[in-house]
């Protein structure tokens, strides 16, 4: 589904990934995982072109979507960004209604079919619809913390994406907000694929069906994939010694 080819990323002067390549598989949920400032949401941002909106980033090499270059030349990123969301570390839902904060993204894409269709539809797929459906008018903001970030999910899904990408979406959330989140990214790979970046070990082990492994070049801040598989192998028989190190609680 998703493709890095030699990807290397530059916020100014600074290295921050150095040759990723890494193949994403289609309707599977993907974790990115590794040790702080190794350059794990930089890779994730750059499977929808966010590092466009930073000063000074500049991305080398080739990400192909379903075989083609995003990165190409004529390539419009917001059309890459309907294509493939993104649910972020912090839950930012807008200051509107309910209602408004799923069908905003879907109104300015230039959606012409029954709006109150597609709002339940997404708020049922982020598993938030029994939740809310008597209080469309209050404001997204008024939910709780694990509210807000289904509703996220909910707005990412109405402008109907077919890659959807998560930084650390667990995060900012308690036990059982977490739970409900990982069991709904179970339920959406059904019909999308899911990349998502964690610190947790066992959210990681629990939710994903492959893993990549990211580690800094030794001696540099530049960060490299240097191990990906199923997560169970990569979980009980990693390859590379520092993957075992990192799982295991070794590392640093």
């Amino acid at each position: 589904m998703l493709e890095a080819s030699a990807v290397g990323v530059f916020y100014g002067d600074r290295e921050a990934l150095r040759e990723v390549s890494l193949r994403i598989p289609r309707r599977k949920i993907t974790a990115l995982i590794g040790p702080s400032g190794c350059g794990k949401s930089t890779l994730l941002r750059c499977f929808n072109r966010m590092n466009d909106l930073i000063p000074g980033a500049r991305v080398e090499g080739e990400i192909f979507f379903e075989g083609f270059n995003i990165y190409q030349p004529g390539v419009d990123p917001v059309e890459v960004r309907r294509r493939i969301g993104m649910v972020f570390q912090k839950p930012n839902p807008f200051p509107k209604s309910i209602y408004e904060n799923v069908a905003w993204g879907a109104r300015i894409n230039g959606y012409r079919g029954d709006m109150d269709e597609l709002v339940e539809r997404s708020l049922r797929r982020a598993a938030l619809w029994d939740e809310v459906k008597d209080d469309l008018r209050k404001s997204g903001l008024s939910l709780s913390g694990g509210q807000q970030q289904r509703l996220c999910i909910a707005r990412a899904l109405a402008v109907e994406p077919e890659v959807i990408l998560m930084d650390e979406p667990c995060s900012a959330l308690d036990p059982i907000a977490t739970l409900k989140i990982e069991e709904l990214m179970q339920e959406l790979k059904q019909e999308y694929t899911i990349v998502i970046v964690t610190h947790n070990m066992q959210q990681a082990a629990r939710v994903s069906d492959y893993t990549a492994m990211m580690m800094l070049v030794e001696g540099t801040r530049a960060g490299t994939v240097i191990e990906f598989g199923e997560t169970k192998r990569i979980f009980t028989n990693p390859r590379d010694k520092r993957t075992e190190d990192y799982i295991t609680g070794r590392y640093g």
